[in-house]
Formats: C-alpha cells, structure tokens, sequence
C-alpha cells in the first residue's frame, strides 16, 4: 500500500479537517548533509487537540516537529524542502520571520532546562525582552497558574528555577512558553525523563491546555498516546537499495482508530510490540 493511500483520507473522513486544519504540510521532507532523513510528509493537523508523533528512534518524529516553527533552520547541515502552511499562509516563505513564527509555536524540549534565575524571571524575562507592555505580575500568575504549578511555587517566587523537582521544572518550562502566548505547543518526549507521578500532572495539564492550544508532542510511550492524544501520527524508518536510512509517516489517523484499527500491518506489528 503507498504511503498515500496508508494515510487516512481526511477530505473523506467523518471527521474531516479540510476546513479547519491549522497547519497543512504538504510535501516536506529533510535532508543532513544531503542525506534524506524523513521522505515527504503529507498531512492536515487540527486545532485544539492533542498530536502525537510515535515511531522507533530515528524514523523522523522529532525532525518533523522542529519543522513546525523552524527550528531546523538552527542546525546548519539540515535542509528543509516542501510547503508547511500554519493559518494558511506559507511559513517556509522567505517573507517569514522565524523569530515571530516561534513566539506563535513554541516548543518544549525533552529535558526540562529552566534560566539559572528566579522562577519569576523564567516567566518574565521572555515577554519583558520582547516588549510586554502589560502587568508582569499578573502575566507571571497566569502563566504558572495555566501550567498547573502557581499553588506549589507562589510563595517562592524568588527561588532559583533549577531548585524545583523534575516535574516542577517541566512544568514551570511549560509556562515559559505559555507566557508568550503561543498559538501552538511542541513537546519533545516531555515526560520521558520523569517520574510516573510527574507524568501524570504533565499528561493532565495537556489535557487543560488543549482548550486553549494545539499540542503536537512526540512520545516514545505508545500508552501515553493513546491516553491522551486525539490524533496519532505513526512514523517508521525504511533502508534503500543502498543501505541508508530515512524516517516516513506511514499513518495518521484519530488515536482510537490508529490503535483500534490500523491501515498497515506496519502499524499494527508496531503497536503490537513487533518491533521498535
């Protein structure tokens, strides 16, 4: 079966995206040093719910995800070719300042790395370097209170930031990005290097935030996927005639129907714990 055809047809699909679909990635792929590293990637993702991105390592998940706000263009031996429109317009445009694309999707990477400062200044130092011409105060309180950790820090405030538990950091990392008022949430593996306790107030805090934004995360933790996510992409690597290796989507579908009723026997050996 081509990849295209392994693809949910969405335009079909009860649940069609074709009208409301925040970003539509048509035909991006990779390259490292001239290398293919992800084959193009066709797909529309929807506002307001929960991606997730599962594969075994090195099949293109966390390629795919800096592709989103650029992040690629940070890493001089990366190539990136195809269309990415995130509200319809081009982000891969030469027009686009990806500066300002980031402000709008941010990202949060698998280690938490909290500013050796304040748990204030990690909230406030973003937005007053930016040009945040409101209360500070209240932006800091909003940010840690959306991210779920303002009851457990509020009374220290003036604390280093690299003090708090991993889950705390993680979370507190989570409201740095809130505080920018984003449009978008990437999460890279955010859980991986917490405690099951941790994890479950990361993958509850998702569940808050996605009222109000798009989270598009990659996990290896197939369980965490189908707990959380709305939508799941399945992406797996493939050896050419020469011995290289590339990462591509080989289905996209809602979570439910991706682990409940798989297009390929791909996907299914996957999540049957066949391989990865």
């Amino acid at each position: 079966m081509t990849q295209n055809n392994a693809i949910r047809k969405l335009d079909n699909d009860p649940q069609s995206l074709q009208n409301q679909a925040l970003f539509d990635v048509e035909g991006i792929e990779v390259y490292y040093n001239g290398l293919m590293a992800l084959q193009p990637v066709y797909m529309k993702i929807p506002e307001k719910q929960i991606i997730s991105l599962i594969g075994p390592s090195g099949c293109g998940k966390s390629t795919l995800l800096r592709c989103f706000n650029r992040m690629n263009d940070l890493i001089p031996e990366a190539t990136v070719i195809g269309r990415l429109y995130y509200h319809n317009h081009n982000i891969y445009d030469k027009s686009v300042n990806s500066v300002k694309l980031r402000r709008q999707v941010g990202m949060v990477f698998q280690r938490a790395i909290p500013f050796p400062k304040s748990i204030y200044e990690n909230i406030a130092f973003a937005p007053r370097t930016n040009g945040y011409k409101g209360n500070l105060d209240e932006l800091v309180e909003q940010s840690l209170t959306r991210a779920a950790i303002w009851d457990e820090v509020k009374d220290k405030l003036k604390s280093k930031g690299t003090a708090l538990s991993g889950g705390q950091q993680q979370r507190l990392c989570i409201a740095r990005a809130i505080a920018m008022k984003p449009d978008v949430l990437l999460m890279d593996e955010p859980c991986s290097a917490l405690d099951p306790s941790s994890t479950r107030q990361v993958e509850a805090l998702c569940f808050e935030l996605k009222e109000q934004y798009t989270i598009i995360m990659v996990t290896h933790n197939m369980q965490q996927a189908s707990r959380i996510a709305d939508w799941t992409a399945f992406f797996n690597t493939e050896t050419d005639e020469s011995g290289k290796h590339s990462g591509k989507l080989v289905e996209f579908s809602p979570t439910q129907q991706l682990f409940g009723s798989p297009v390929t026997k791909e996907t299914e050996d996957y999540i049957n714990g066949l391989f990865g």
